[in-house]
């Protein structure tokens, strides 16, 4: 032995304890866990309209909307924020039927554009499988749709896809609502109220 030096004894490796290497034990390496399973998620019905002037199409509902069974359910979703500020009316502090009937007055409907799809999180960004909505049988129904909106990137790519060739009515790509696209809601705000000046444009309802 070498001077000056003590010899450190190591027990054996016991339960929970981590492999020898010489005299250091090496810490035992986690254990594995399998990712989050996918399960098939379906959309809600549209909230439409004969009179729809303006017709709002997000993805697909997230955890918190299916759970509920409201569009635009989680508390951190700027949507109805957004669209209050757009038809004036404080929406983001009314009970949800309240706004649903609020919706109806100023002529806005909401749909998805998926039917079902996969997904393991609420993220857009995993969404696979994708079945899609019809639509143009929809669009054929609302014979007063002046615009449609389509509400990020996700329901644009697919929307857009769907739609038949159109004649007089707007299609327009927004920012999306969700809190995870964080452009700041000032910018959000200043592209969604291109809606308020289509929907004053169009005069008053029949």
């Amino acid at each position: 032995m070498i001077p000056g030096r003590v010899k450190t004894k190591v027990r054996g490796k016991g339960r929970g304890q981590g492999r020898k290497t010489g005299n250091i034990v090496a810490p035992r390496r986690p254990r594995y866990r399998s990712p989050m399973p996918t399960v098939r998620h379906a959309s809600f019905a549209p909230h439409v309209a004969a009179d729809t002037r303006l017709l709002i199409l997000g993805s697909l509902p997230g955890a918190r909307s299916l759970a509920e069974r409201q569009y635009y359910a989680h508390p951190t979703n700027q949507f109805w924020r957004l669209l209050g500020d757009v038809i004036e009316r404080p929406l983001a502090s009314m009970p949800y039927e309240e706004r649903l009937v609020q919706l109806r007055k100023a002529h806005v409907g909401l749909w998805d554009v998926i039917r079902s799809a996969e997904r393991k999180t609420s993220s857009d960004s995993l969404i696979r499988e994708v079945e899609a909505h019809d639509l143009g049988a929809l669009v054929a129904g609302l014979p007063d749709l002046r615009m449609i909106a389509f509400n990020g990137g996700k329901a644009a790519a697919i929307g857009r896809k769907q739609l038949p060739a159109l004649e007089k009515i707007a299609v327009v790509d927004l920012p999306s609502s969700s809190a995870a696209h964080t452009i700041g809601f000032a910018a959000k705000r200043a592209r969604w109220l291109c809606l308020r000046d289509a929907l004053a444009a169009i005069g008053p309802s029949r």
